[in-house]
């Protein structure tokens, strides 16, 4: 009996200890990513709702850095560099920091991500764009704390802040001509010396047609000023392949000097290796 007994307080014992409860949280994380132009942005932040409380004035008050949600800081990135205000904000994560006003809000893009809520000491010096924005005010309210991108065009958007009866309206320009001004143009300049050989180098190594392989990787040395010992060392495997040894040892030369040029001396180990087996064999 004293046996059972004990077994089954070692039962209750194991439920209690893994027993997890399960409720819903406060204020719910959420996550947003939108690709402007071709500028990709991602929000993460957490939505507190009203509750009947009142919230601009009272339980965030004015005049105070806020973390612009709720518990850990809100976090934007950005894949490129923005304009906000006429500043330039570098690619990158950011807090976003707010002070509400009465007349003005204060708005921060901060450049530690890793604070619960507001820094433990707020450092100026990481304020990366700083500026004020006029709150609109809404006829009606709106429940849970909110985060939007809207206004989405080829040029830019507009990050808003909603909550209570109260927008905040932050725009932002993309870089979107220039990124795809430098794209067409690479396109219609054709492929780059990169390109071609990182093209010859595959075939070369997946033993597919070695001629075109050689093809490419000539483009790819008549495309660079200086060819890189690196390419040479490549070429000359290439030509040998090719059955070309005459021509690949020349290459191999010449990519010794470059890399002695360049101070590496495994390259000019691995292409003496090449040479003392190719020169035996001509």
């Amino acid at each position: 009996m004293k046996r059972i007994f004990l077994c089954a307080l070692m039962v209750l014992g194991g439920l209690q200890i893994n027993a997890q409860v399960q409720t819903p949280h406060p204020s719910p994380g959420a996550t947003i990513s939108q690709t402007v132009g071709l500028t990709e942005v991602n929000i993460t932040y957490s939505r507190p709702s009203l509750r009947d409380r009142e919230i601009f004035g009272e339980l965030v008050p004015y005049d105070k850095i806020w973390r612009t949600g709720a518990n850990e800081n809100t976090v934007i990135s950005f894949s490129d560099d923005v304009i906000i205000a006429g500043q330039t904000l570098p690619k990158g994560a950011y807090s976003l920091y707010t002070k509400p006003g009465e007349e003005n809000w204060d708005v921060y893009f901060y450049t530690t991500t890793n604070n619960w809520g507001n820094p433990a000491q707020w450092d100026a010096s990481n304020i990366a764009v700083e500026l004020q924005v006029t709150p609109v005010t809404f006829p009606f309210k709106i429940e849970t704390f909110t985060l939007s991108l809207d206004n989405l065009n080829n040029s830019g958007a507009v990050l808003g802040i909603l909550w209570e009866n109260t927008y905040i309206g932050i725009p932002f320009e993309v870089p979107t001509d220039k990124k795809a001004m430098a794209s067409i143009e690479n396109t219609f300049n054709g492929p780059s010396g990169s390109d071609y050989y990182a093209a010859a180098v595959y075939y070369f190594q997946q033993g597919k047609d070695l001629e075109k392989a050689e093809q490419w990787v000539e483009k790819a040395v008549s495309l660079q000023g200086e060819p890189a010992f690196w390419m040479l060392y490549q070429q000359s495997l290439i030509q040998h392949a090719n059955g070309k040894t005459k021509k690949a040892i020349a290459t191999a030369k010449q990519s010794i000097n470059a890399a002695e040029a360049a101070g590496n001396s495994d390259y000019v180990r691995l292409n003496q290796n090449s040479l003392q087996k190719w020169e035996t064999k001509k």
